[in-house]
Parts: structure tokens; C-alpha cells; sequence
């Protein structure tokens, strides 16, 4: 099943919104070198190094990966086209340097990276970064601040999540041959000058000139020329659609940096592409496919793992925890459907998805229901509406549900017989209010049209999951059916909104902020490609947003992000699944790693390496390996 969340950032984080007030350790103005959304970093302005990985970690070897579906392009800035593995829709992926770079043992912290310091004055109006002299191309030309302005200038464009990143971003503006100064069109947004380091730098030189065959490139479309790159890896072959290797460039100009010791430390990088996950996982279980695997299926987790390699200990089973908090998964209702426009069709649909069951039956009870849009940690709301927080929904009392202030949000549950039919039976209530009702099995509107869903998928076991779900709901007269189409099909129908209902990943951050716009707002419910799926337009959530990103300290963030994820659920956009508070890996025994892994990631692969005396033994004793 495709729960990538197409375009998101991975658990270990986004950057996000808020500074706290008062945390800093640094007044404004100052530069720094490292920064936090939450509070100082536990590194302090003198960060050395991550306290988890081996400053002497040897390089070499190949991470071998595999990954479903095809590719079709280098460039993963624009809507059109599949990116290929290593390319990243947001940050740079393996070819690309940002300004900053984000932590990976602590939420919402970024590192000096192309810029080695920044700054920005006490009423948040502006930002300056300072690049480092060092930062350079792989064909050796500096990074320059004309390089930084181009790409923002590019990216805010074309960029569907830098668009909405960036809203409030009027210019980059040169103030010296090293500095660049960001311009925002409103003071009091904490965030913005934290957020500016996500900004990926491309190579104005590159992109402005000419391939070998003399053509002018363009940024604005899809390309299948190794574009030119400043991050630690560099394309070194592809084959389109099925497989491209990376290589470590060997005088990466970061390598010393702190963010970089005791990391990426594999000289090549391969993913080998498969149609389909089943086939993928084979060419795991055989060797030399992959040799690292992030496990998603409980099924399989729990009684998979008994082929030959895991039975002889060349493969190892290992759970990492992690504290990063969870992300919203769930089936997406998309609001631009006429059937899902009412609330209360929405709620149906919630009231007929029966999770007990299924985590009973076919998740080996692994998982728990997710019931937040920021599920697992402070940010999430629960119980009734209090203090500063019902003081914020007040205002918007008349456009909300009224519920919502007297009622605590519970999902429905499905514990007993007698709960199903209650279920199901408030389910067929909540769709006769909106005017749909069931004439000779089948559930109607008063044009005598049948509700219809039509699941989008990518993967034929997406049915495992999704079958359940339409059993119930054709109990209440509806045709559900279950699509299953290749992976660039869904990439371009996903992007574009071209589905009825899907299932996403919907991944937060421990700050939210500025992002928050390409999630929800009404703006991004009409821009391709970006993250408001859903496509919700909802003026009380326009303005919550807003409060978000315009919270004061961190107990007014806190306060705005219960109301927005409030409203959220209490307007049931989504059909909420579940989640798991771990990572699931299993890996062929050929590496050496530190023990302690960041508990915020839960796993750093980057500070793992390839022991070659382990990788000697498994290729003597699986063909498959050499």
C-alpha cells in the first residue's frame, strides 16, 4: 500500500514553526550556528558533532535498496514527472546542500550546513544567512549568494510545498558576496527566520546553461540528465525506470562539517526498482537486493521473518524506538467530490470503519488507533476544550460543530456484536440526514443515484485493508470498489486530486508552523501537488492556521494547535487508521552501526557502515550477494 504521504518529510522531522520565547540563549541579532524551535539545542552554539555517531566510522562499501514503482526524472521540484530514489520533493535528498541542515536527534533543531551562520533582528521581519567559504559544487565552483536568491526565486514558483513554505517570503536580497538577506512581508512569525535554512540550493550555472547536445535546460520540466550537485553523493548511473547508483563524491566540501562527521559513509548508494511490493521483498529475502528494510506490514512482521538468511542469523530483526510522535494515516476523503461534502456523509464513513477487527484479525493487535492529527505527544488535544484554547474557539463558536464543546472526540468502537450493529446503525442514521437513503439494498440520493467510493491504490494487497472497510460500507448500500493502478499513475492521479478516497500518511512536526498552509489551507486545496489532499476549504481553519503560525510562546502554540487539530477531527476529513510508537527493521548482517540510535528518528542509516570481513562471509555463502 502507497502511505508515502507523496512529497513528506520522513520521521525524522519537519521543520516547522515556533521559537519559544524566551528559550533562546541567543538574543536576536546574533549569529548562530545552530537553532531551535523548542528551546536551545542540547549541542549549545558549540556542536561538534551528533552524540550517537562514530567520528571514526570507515567508508566504503554499497547500501543496496529497492524501491516500487518507476522513475522518470531528476527533477523532483515540479509537479510533473517521478523523481527518482535519492531526489527529494522537499530538502535536497542525496545531490543537494540546504542552508541548514535538520537535526536528527532532537525535533525542530537545524545545524549550520551551506550557511555557517544566521541571524535576524528582534521583530522577525527579515533573516540573514552567511554562507561558508567552503561550500562548493561538484565541479568545484563555489555556492554563491547568487546561487541562494536564483533558487528561492525558482522554487517559490514552481514549488508547490516551497510556495506555501515560503507565502511570506517577499525577496532574497544580496547584502554582501556571503550574506543573503530574506524580506517578509509581516513581523511577529517566529518561525520564518528558523525556516529559511530549509531551503534548498540549487546550481544557477548548471540549470541556465546548456546539456551536450546543446539545448538550453529548464528548470520548469522534468529531466533525465544527471543534473550537477553539491551534497555528499553524485549520480554515477540509471537506468530509467529501473535503477540508478549514487556515489560518495570523494572531497564532499561538508564532509568535516558537524553535521556530517561519522556520516554517509557508503561509497555507493543503488536502488533497484520493482513493480510491485511482493516482488520487492523477494528480491530482500534472496540478498543483495536490499540490504536494509523498514517493515510496514504487521502480517509480515510477525510471521514472515522465516526464510533461510533469518533463520541462520544473516538477517536480523530490530525494533528501534522512537519519540518523534506519530503521523495522521488514514483514508482520505476528497472533499472536491460532491459525495463528500457534507460532514455528516464524513462521519458515516468514520462510524462504518471497524479497526478492532482488523487489528484483531489481520495486524496481530500491533497497532494502535491513531485519534490526533498530531498524535503522540503535547500538541494532540483531548478531553474538552479549556483554557486559552476555548478561548481561541470561541470566536469561531457559530461555524463549528457544536458538539465540539460539549463532547469529547471518540472514535467508534468495535468491541462486540452489539457494537457493530450500533455502529453501523448511527452510520446509516448520519447518511439519511444528509439525504441519502437505502431503496432496494442500494443507498441513494433523491435524484436516485447509488453513493459510489472508489478506492485508489498501487499495490494489489492494498485490498487487505481496504476490503474490510468496503464490506461495511456496502452493508449500508454503497459501491465501494477498490482501483489498483502502476505507480506512476497513482503518483500523477494523487498529485492532481483525480481519486475519491486513498490512503495517506499525513506526517507532523513537534513545531508546526508555516507548512500547516500546504496541509489545510483553502489555498492549497486548489494547488497541485500539494499536501491538502483533502482539499478542505474551511475560512475557521484558514484562521487557525494563522493563529499556529503566529503563536506568541510555546504555551499559545500549544493552545492553537489543539484547536486546529479539534476542528480537524470534529470535521471528520479523514477516516483515521493507526500507528505504530516504533521502527520495524530488519538488514543483512554486513554492517557495523553505533548501538545508541538517535530516539527521536528512531534509526540514522547515515551512521551506519559496511564491515567488509561480514560482507565477505555473505557473499561466500549466498550467490545472490555476488
Amino acid at each position: 500500500m502507497n502511505v508515502c504521504g507523496i512529497g513528506f518529510l520522513g520521521k525524522a522531522g519537519l521543520a516547522a514553526a515556533i521559537l519559544a520565547s524566551g528559550l533562546l540563549s541567543a538574543s536576536a541579532d546574533e549569529w548562530r550556528t545552530s537553532d531551535s524551535l523548542t528551546g536551545e539545542s542540547k549541542y549549545g552554539q558549540d556542536f561538534k558533532r551528533y552524540d550517537h555517531v562514530n567520528p571514526d566510522a570507515p567508508k566504503g562499501g554499497t547500501l543496496n535498496s529497492t524501491v516500487v514503482g518507476t522513475f522518470d526524472s531528476f527533477n523532483p521540484y515540479i509537479v510533473q514527472g517521478s523523481p527518482a530514489a535519492g531526489l527529494a520533493a522537499f530538502g535536497g535528498g542525496l545531490l543537494y546542500d540546504t542552508l541548514m541542515e535538520q537535526s536528527v536527534d532532537e525535533p525542530s533543531v537545524s545545524h549550520a550546513l551551506v550557511a555557517e551562520a544566521f541571524k535576524f533582528p528582534d521583530d522577525f521581519s527579515s533573516a540573514t544567512y552567511r554562507l561558508n567559504p567552503k561550500a562548493k559544487w561538484h565541479d568545484g565552483k563555489p555556492i554563491t549568494v547568487e546561487d541562494v536568491i536564483w533558487s528561492f526565486n525558482v522554487l517559490k514558483e514552481h514549488s508547490p510545498q516551497y510556495s506555501h513554505y515560503y507565502a511570506n517570503v517577499t525577496e532574497a536580497v544580496a547584502i554582501s558576496d556571503r550574506e543573503v538577506e530574506f524580506r517578509f512581508d509581516q513581523k511577529g512569525n517566529r518561525e520564518l527566520p528558523h525556516i529559511m535554512g530549509d531551503l534548498v540550493v540549487l546550481p544557477k550555472h548548471w540549470w541556465e546553461g546548456t546539456d551536450a547536445s546543446g539545448k538550453k535546460r529548464d528548470i520548469t520540466r522534468p529531466t533525465l540528465e544527471a543534473p550537477l550537485g553539491s551534497a555528499a553523493y553524485r549520480i554515477e548511473s540509471f537506468k530509467p525506470g529501473s535503477q540508478i547508483v549514487w556515489t560518495r563524491v570523494p572531497d564532499y566540501w561538508a564532509a568535516d562539517l558537524p553535521v556530517k562527521v561519522g556520516r554517509e559513509n557508503f561509497d555507493r548508494r543503488t536502488y533497484l526498482y520493482f513493480q510491485d511490493d511482493n516482488a520487492a521483498w523477494q528480491a530482500f529475502t534472496k540478498g543483495g537486493f536490499e540490504d536494509f528494510h523498514l517493515e510496514n506490514r504487521s502480517q509480515r512482521w510477525a510471521t514472515g521473518y522465516n526464510f533461510p538468511a533469518v533463520q541462520a542469523g544473516d538477517v536480523i530483526k530490530k525494533e528501534f524506538p522512537t519519540t518523534s510522535g506519530e503521523p495522521m494515516q488514514g483514508f482520505v476523503l476528497n472533499l472536491r467530490k460532491p459525495q463528500f461534502q457534507d460532514r455528516r456523509v464524513r462521519q458515516a464513513l468514520t462510524y462504518a470503519f471497524d479497526f478492532e477487527s482488523m487489528n484483531r484479525t489481520l495486524f496481530y493487535n500491533s497497532y494502535t488507533r491513531t485519534d490526533s492529527y498530531f498524535e503522540g505527544g503535547e500538541l494532540a488535544s483531548s478531553g474538552l476544550p479549556q483554557g486559552k484554547e476555548l478561548e481561541i474557539l470561541e470566536e469561531y463558536r457559530d461555524q463549528l460543530p457544536p458538539e465540539l464543546f460539549t463532547e469529547e472526540f471518540k472514535l467508534p468502537v468495535y468491541d462486540s456484536p452489539q457494537a457493530t450493529r450500533d455502529n453501523l446503525r448511527r452510520a446509516f442514521q448520519l447518511l439519511k440526514e444528509a439525504g441519502w437513503n437505502n431503496r432496494d439494498g442500494k443507498l441513494v440520493n433523491d435524484k436516485g443515484e447509488q453513493f459510489k467510493i472508489e478506492f485508489l491504490g498501487d499495490d494489489p494487497t492494498d485490498d487487505r485493508v481496504t476490503g474490510p472497510f468496503m464490506e461495511n460500507l456496502r452493508r449500508l448500500g454503497i459501491d465501494a470498489t477498490l482501483r489498483i493502478v502502476d505507480a506512476s499513475q497513482y503518483v500523477n492521479r494523487y498529485r492532481s486530486f483525480e481519486f475519491d478516497a486513498l490512503t495517506a500518511v499525513l506526517m507532523q512536526s513537534q513545531s508546526p508552523g508555516n507548512e500547516q498552509r500546504d496541509f489545510w489551507s483553502s489555498k492549497a486545496a486548489d494547488s497541485p501537488g500539494s499536501r491538502n489532499i483533502m482539499g478542505i476549504k474551511n475560512p475557521v481553519v484558514d484562521a487557525l492556521v494563522d493563529r499556529v503560525i503566529f503563536a506568541t510562546d510555546r504555551d499559545d502554540l500549544l493552545a492553537a494547535t489543539h484547536a486546529l487539530d479539534r476542528v480537524l477531527l470534529w470535521n471528520y476529513y479523514v477516516v483515521p487508521q493507526w500507528h505504530l510508537p516504533e521502527v520495524w527493521t530488519a538488514y543483512w548482517n554486513k554492517f557495523g552501526f553505533p548501538e545508541k540510535q538517535p530516539s527521536y528518528a528512531g534509526v540514522d542509516i547515515e551512521s551506519w557502515w559496511v564491515d567488509p570481513e561480514k560482507e565477505a562471509a555473505l557473499a561466500a555463502k549466498y550467490e545472490s550477494i555476488n
